[in-house]
């Protein structure tokens, strides 16, 4: 009997749903203080490089997802830009990485919040929110991508109500702005924003994911592009707004010392009690635990039904078509890097990987170009310049990071 098929049943505000569910989960909750601590007044710059740089390969991405809508889609973009089934291999278990790491390190910021109100030990949460994230990614994808919808929505929420607080409270937005571009070109100065780039990156690592989901997306050469650049540009202008606003609302020490910027800045400005945050922050870093395990299974199950990896993780479930052994594998590996590894660590690796393999994707794109492979009707195209100009961009955040000592 013929495996199931993955379905086409995703539309735009679906995917950008999931795109935001997985970006905006994956750093501003959990890493916004330790931003801080690395570039000070100068956060937001370092906000602005990072969405600066993620434009060139979010372009090359819009283009390839047209041009190759399928799972495992990292890995087939670099295989057929170079030819080569050992990139191919590579880049795939390199995107699974990202997945898995990323997921561990939001796990780590959802126990974070979870503690201060379940009173259990940290290894029994972790355990327990990596299973239940497990579960939700096992399901039918418009179950699980609606599931993690729904969670979007609050979590935006939560970022909308810190930023309004801070206009109701009057804080100052424009003595922020003013001071957020260094007004020197002092080494340390700059040597701390670029190292708050490479932090303020990993809250950004979301978009890209959008094409895990293109076999499950209707009319995916317009529909992917598009919520990838509504990805993008939502995520940047709501972490540009957190980050001023939790700089106009604290001072550097308090923000350093405190276990979360972003609730001593939401009770100190709206006057409600902690609680309603740290619920809101539970579920926005839950979300994005689901949505890395979730993009996670699906390249794991590409590279597998390519046969590339071990024939067993192509299976689908005949019930919810959905390849819960893969994902399964990638909730397992989770969980073993967040009881092995801190969360700043883990974010640091997993900008590194993500900046290198896009890198490779921008080369693939190039490669194509310079073939003069037809596109489907209706790709996004770019033009030539951008995928050489996002390779040396990302390559130049990953040097600066490596030379900042990450």
């Amino acid at each position: 009997m013929a495996e199931p098929g993955l379905r086409r049943r995703l539309g735009l505000v679906q995917v950008v749903l999931y795109g935001l569910g997985v970006t905006i989960g994956a750093g501003i909750y959990a890493l916004v203080g330790s931003t801080i601590a690395l570039a000070g007044v100068h956060a937001p710059m370092a906000f602005v490089v990072a969405a600066l740089i993620m434009v060139f390969p979010a372009a090359c991405f819009a283009e390839l997802t047209g041009r190759f809508p399928f799972a495992a889609a990292e890995a087939r973009f670099v295989r057929e830009g170079f030819g080569s089934r050992a990139l191919f291999l590579a880049v795939g278990l390199g995107v699974a990485l990202v997945g898995v790491v990323s997921a561990a390190a939001i796990a780590h910021g959802a126990v974070g919040y979870l503690s201060r109100v379940v009173d259990l030990p940290e290894t029994l949460l972790l355990c327990l929110v990596i299973i239940g994230c497990l579960l939700v990614a096992s399901l039918g994808i418009q179950s699980s991508v609606g599931i993690a919808g729904t969670l979007t929505v609050v979590e935006i929420g939560g970022l909308l109500l810190i930023i309004g607080g801070g206009f109701w409270a009057g804080r100052d937005f424009v003595g922020q702005v003013s001071v957020a571009v260094p007004a020197t070109l002092s080494l340390p100065v700059w040597t701390g924003v670029m190292a708050a780039s490479l932090l303020a990156f990993f809250a950004f690592i979301g978009f890209e994911d959008i094409d895990s989901i293109a076999e499950e997306t209707r009319n995916p050469q317009k529909t992917l592009a598009a919520g990838i650049f509504l990805t993008l540009l939502i995520t940047t202008v709501l972490y540009i707004g957190v980050v001023l606003t939790v700089l106009a609302t604290n001072d550097l020490a308090e923000i350093a010392s405190h276990p979360s910027a972003l609730t001593l800045t939401f009770t100190r400005n709206t006057g409600l009690p902690e609680i309603v945050l740290v619920v809101i922050a539970s579920v926005a870093t839950l979300n994005g635990v689901i949505v890395q395990i979730l993009m996670a299974g699906r390249v794991i199950f590409g590279m597998a039904r390519d046969k590339e990896l071990p024939g067993a993780l192509a299976h689908l479930s005949p019930r919810t078509s959905t390849p819960v052994r893969a994902t399964a594998l990638c909730a397992g590996l989770t969980l073993a890097m967040a009881l092995l590894l801190p969360i700043v660590e883990l974010a640091e690796v997993t900008s590194a990987v993500t900046l290198g393999v896009f890198a490779l994707v921008c080369l693939a794109l190039a490669r194509i170009h310079a073939r003069g492979d037809p596109a489907p009707e209706g790709t996004f195209l770019v033009y030539r310049w951008v995928p050489a100009t996002g390779a040396v961009a990302c390559l130049g955040l990953l040097a600066a990071g490596l030379f900042s000592g990450m």
